[in-house]
């Protein structure tokens, strides 16, 4: 996705500029909300993250203005300000959610996504399965199958497995891995993620199959075709 990005604090910008961009998303920064404004007004973009509390013109106003313009860019709100009646004023101003600081990345990569689907016209081929190449996952039913066999995972495996596909072709840090399938917001020490992965890669790339999982040296790993690049 193409992001704007409208943040005054440089250390949280980098901060979410750097998991964005490893989440294969293309990101614009603004430091200010006249920026942002000027930003969001000449160019397309696919979602817009809003600080709130922003010199020279504040988030809502942004948001304001952007809304009685008729522009309907999907709009997260990020704030310090996160009492109930501070969120219910930006959803009023037209933002489509608000997330409270501090946040964590894997939360809002997910806000990201469910404000993003809303967004997008349902199709009626829409389902509850997850697909990539002949590698197939049913969430209602629990269950994988690769070209056709059944693959039995431990529900780590499976939860690790759905994000992966739901990040499908894109390089995932071990970062997003640890907040979206661990829920650490801090580096444990420990080499979980490059057991499970070891394992999750036993299981689903057999004798005989083109691999799925790769490796990616200094960054994470992707879930993808070989001769696909990451977006």
């Amino acid at each position: 996705m193409k992001i704007l990005l409208v943040e005054d604090d440089a250390s949280q910008a980098r901060f979410v500029i750097r998991g964005l961009q490893e989440a294969g998303h293309r990101v614009t920064h603004a430091p200010d909300g006249r920026e942002g404004l000027f930003l969001a007004t000449t160019e397309s973009f696919d979602l817009i993250v809003l600080d709130r509390m922003l010199p020279r013109v504040d988030g809502l106003a942004v948001l304001r203005t952007l809304r009685a313009s008729s522009i309907a860019t999907p709009v997260i709100v990020l704030s310090a300000l996160g009492e109930v009646d501070q969120r219910i004023d930006g959803l009023r101003a037209g933002c489509d959610d608000y997330l409270a600081k501090p946040f964590s990345l894997a939360e809002l990569l997910a806000r990201m996504e469910a404000v993003v689907r809303r967004a997008t016209p349902a199709s009626p081929g829409d389902t509850t399965t997850l697909c990539l190449a002949d590698l197939e996952m049913d969430l209602l039913r629990h269950t994988v199958e690769r070209a056709g066999q059944p693959v039995e995972l431990t529900p780590k495996e499976f939860q690790l497995l759905e994000f992966l596909l739901r990040h499908a072709e894109q390089v995932v840090s071990r970062t997003m891995l640890l907040e979206g399938v661990w829920d650490y917001h801090f580096d444990p020490g420990t080499n979980v993620i490059d057991v499970h992965i070891s394992n999750l890669r036993s299981r689903i790339d057999l004798a005989g199959l083109s691999p799925l999982i790769h490796t990616v040296r200094g960054v994470g790993y992707r879930l993808g075709r070989v001769d696909a690049a990451p977006r």
